[in-house]
């Protein structure tokens, strides 16, 4: 008896660290050795439905970016995210985020960092992407880089880059069609990757 109990007492312990996937749920996979600065623009490559989707539109390396901002000296990620809720009702929005979190294990696979070698630009873009957070901007679902109330990711880095006066996503935009979705002038993740603006800091 006290066997069976002590086998169910194990077989329950064991599902609730390792869950479905049969592995400890991944931590971040941001290097330790790391040191990121306001400005900086952030990648990261998802295995979820909408990346799979960005990756394939974008024939690229990553899904997804955001631009790292200091909250009282603790350097945070604000991005705007669909399907990350962070409670029941939340809707799709610019979120902020420590950058463990924004590259969780179980969000991403591989990442990097970017950075702008002007400082004086990067720190502005970093507070403009504050305030657009704090503004409770949502997700912009339409895809439209013309209309600034809602926001995608490459939008809002861009925007907040262009608000101090430097693009870090130059050249021709892109029409995406893939079955079900059709978009125009849509800046992609790989865009950042090409920019003669930015410099890789790290890949990981």
């Amino acid at each position: 008896m006290w066997h069976r109990l002590l086998s169910a007492a194990v077989l329950a312990a064991s599902t609730a660290v390792f869950g479905c996937g049969g592995g400890v749920r991944p931590t971040t996979i941001l290097p330790d050795g790391v040191e990121l600065r306001a400005g900086d623009v952030v990648l990261r490559r998802g295995g979820g439905m909408a990346s799979r989707a960005v990756l394939v539109a974008d024939g690229g390396d990553y899904s997804h970016v955001g631009i790292v901002v200091d909250s009282a000296g603790v350097m945070m990620v604000v991005h705007a995210v669909p399907g990350e809720p962070d409670y029941e009702g939340d809707p799709d929005r610019v979120k902020m985020e420590p950058a463990a979190e924004y590259f969780d294990g179980g969000r991403a696979s591989s990442g990097c960092v970017l950075r702008c070698a002007r400082d004086s630009v990067a720190r502005r873009a970093a507070a403009k992407a504050v305030e657009v957070y704090r503004r409770g901007t949502l997700f912009d679902h339409d895809y439209d880089a013309a209309d600034t109330v809602r926001m995608y990711c490459c939008e809002l880095v861009e925007a907040a880059y262009l608000s101090a006066g430097v693009s870090v996503a130059p050249g021709p935009r892109h029409d995406v069609s893939l079955p079900g979705l059709s978009f125009r002038d849509v800046i992609l993740p790989s865009d950042f990757c090409r920019s003669p603006v930015l410099r890789l800091v790290a890949a990981f």
